[in-house]
């Protein structure tokens, strides 16, 4: 089993859900503070089950925080590593809760901010079966590990003054991931800092909601 947990929000109809939608928060956070985005989002995802774990390490710099993996050293060969370390855990988490309600993989997206985006990307473009799509928030892509041919969707929104991952890493991201054939959206919130706003929640939810219809019709 996967050591993984965190607050859950299921569909308000009571129903067993129909959708899955994974939340993986950012370094210091916890599942907690990212599930709060469950609640504008499930009004318009109403058969949706949203589910925001506890990254698997206490925060080293915050003791009421959780990492994916640590930040002490940011070279990209340090970062790679953490995400390569943690990948396995998400995407073990992934399967089980597919399996928990009876879902198949593209009834699935991820939702990240910031290092949580980082863990997004590596590990639902590396699954051998697409998952309906992937959101990220803040967030950067780490090296190009493994992308499958039928990767899903992205969008990727970032604010421009922010000065924890600066926009540029969401904007090369957008361009690379391109590059590699997978359909990318990129939304710029001007004036915007490490965080997510009004225009960031809407283009989300509408990401979701398209992502979700067009896997229903295949």
């Amino acid at each position: 089993m996967s050591p993984l947990s965190g607050p859950e929000i299921a569909p308000h109809n009571g129903v067993p859900p129909k959708k899955l939608v994974i939340l993986l928060h950012g370094y210091g956070s916890n599942g907690r503070d990212l599930i709060d985005l469950a609640h504008p989002f499930s009004q318009s995802l109403p058969d949706t089950h949203f589910i925001a774990p506890d990254a698997p390490d206490r925060c080293e710099i915050s003791p009421f925080g959780y990492q994916w993996f640590s930040l002490l050293d940011r070279s990209p060969a340090q970062m790679q590593a953490g995400v390569a370390a943690a990948g396995p855990l998400v995407d073990r988490f992934i399967d089980e809760q597919r399996d928990r309600f009876g879902l198949q993989d593209r009834d699935i997206a991820l939702v990240g901010f910031s290092q949580g985006t980082m863990l997004s990307l590596a590990v639902g473009l590396a699954r051998s079966k697409p998952l309906a799509g992937i959101l990220g928030y803040s967030g950067r892509l780490l090296g190009e590990g493994t992308i499958q041919a039928e990767a899903p969707p992205v969008m990727l929104v970032h604010g421009t003054q922010d000065d924890v991952v600066p926009y540029d890493c969401s904007e090369q991201a957008a361009a690379r991931l391109a590059e590699l054939n997978v359909s990318t959206q990129l939304i710029k919130c001007e004036g915007l800092g490490h965080s997510i706003d009004q225009t960031g929640l809407i283009s989300g939810l509408l990401f979701l909601k398209d992502c979700f219809s067009s896997k229903s019709d295949q």
